[in-house]
């Protein structure tokens, strides 16, 4: 992971209303130099009104926005060091990939060589060298994709925001491009914010995620941390996949469901507190039924390329299972939990 430096963007209560309806709720968040944070959350949660107020496309209805600790809420765009890639790219279709990327340079009347050399640096940052003249509009979506982050990158901003960048881009494609995005970022050692709603995409490039729902940070954390330590249920629902089970913490590292009790790791509960549990589904051990107080049947195994899923109903649930070794349905089996893989969470409403 990069080293993050200072805190370079602060959200102080910020709230955002249009019309009648509250998008945002109350957002505090520190943003760090050479951070590659994600905003994730369904559509709908906010993280793009986020983007739009750093970008300077929206203004808070509440709070503060700090850049350096000054407040830049009301300071337009074009007096931002902040560059935004945009979804569908926004690339000028008359002009061809140099002076697509030349573009912002130009207006601030660069000097016509230092344009040409720092145009050249970012064809070559972003793989595209040998391009300069080619029509934009003939571009696969990955290359205009690329012209659009060297156009940005070009005019060297403090921070680089990107509005789901790569969701017009094919699956395979699509990988590709987050391995680059990631190689980018640690090159050029600014601060990439990144929105998706992509739960792998967030995971697999990110140094902090931010989790959100219904206009409110859910949790802030590393990739490790949001998969392995959601903290509420949505959550837990959201990354990934999860068995969530109400039960009852009998004391500090001891937990009650389904009419047992397991040793787990977790602390500072009250004693007998209602809360949740989560069970990643590759965390569970399947082993015969007499070695373990969990059993059930298999009622479902389906393939699913790295692993098979399946299906167990015991007499209280139904849980998901991955599991790299096949498994007959009509199976009865045991399930066994190390107390490690048993996450217990306070039970919240959603």
């Amino acid at each position: 992971m990069a080293d993050m430096g200072d805190c370079i963007i602060e959200l102080r209560g910020i709230t955002k209303n249009f019309d009648d309806q509250q998008v945002l709720r109350g957002i505090d968040l520190n943003i760090y130099e050479n951070q590659f944070l994600t905003l994730l959350g369904p559509s709908g949660c906010g993280k793009t009104t986020i983007l739009r107020i750093i970008a300077g496309f929206e203004e808070p209805s509440k709070g503060e926005l700090l850049f350096n600790g000054i407040d830049i809420a009301k300071v337009p765009p074009y007096k931002r060091e902040i560059n935004t890639v945009f979804q569908k790219y926004a690339l000028f279709p008359f002009l061809n990939v140099y002076d697509n990327v030349a573009f912002g340079l130009n207006i601030k009347k660069v000097d016509k060589s230092v344009i040409h050399q720092k145009v050249q640096k970012m064809l070559s940052l972003v793989g595209l060298d040998g391009f300069e003249k080619r029509d934009v509009t003939l571009l696969s979506g990955g290359q205009q994709q690329r012209v659009a982050i060297a156009r940005a990158l070009v005019n060297e901003p403090k921070v680089l925001l990107l509005d789901e960048p790569l969701s017009a881009l094919d699956a395979k494609l699509r990988k590709e491009m987050q391995g680059e995005l990631k190689k980018i970022q640690q090159e050029v050692g600014i601060t990439f914010i990144f929105v998706t709603h992509d739960q792998e995409e967030a995971l697999s490039m990110s140094d902090t995620v931010v989790v959100m729902n219904d206009g409110k940070i859910q949790q802030i954390g590393t990739p490790v941390d949001i998969y392995n330590e959601p903290e509420n249920r949505f959550v837990a629902d959201f990354i990934g996949e999860s068995n969530i089970i109400e039960g009852n913490m009998i004391r500090d590292c001891l937990v009650k469901f389904d009419g047992y009790e397991f040793e787990c790791v977790d602390k500072g509960f009250k004693e007998n507190e209602e809360i949740e549990v989560v069970l990643r589904p590759e965390d569970i051990e399947i082993v015969a039924p007499e070695q373990a107080n969990l059993v059930g049947e298999i009622i479902s195994s389906v393939f699913k390329g790295v692993h098979y899923e399946l299906i167990v109903k015991t007499a209280q649930r139904e849980y998901k299972i991955h599991t790299t070794d096949i498994h007959e349905v009509g199976k009865k089996v045991g399930m066994v939990l190390d107390k490690e893989d048993i996450h217990v969470m306070y039970k919240m409403d959603y």
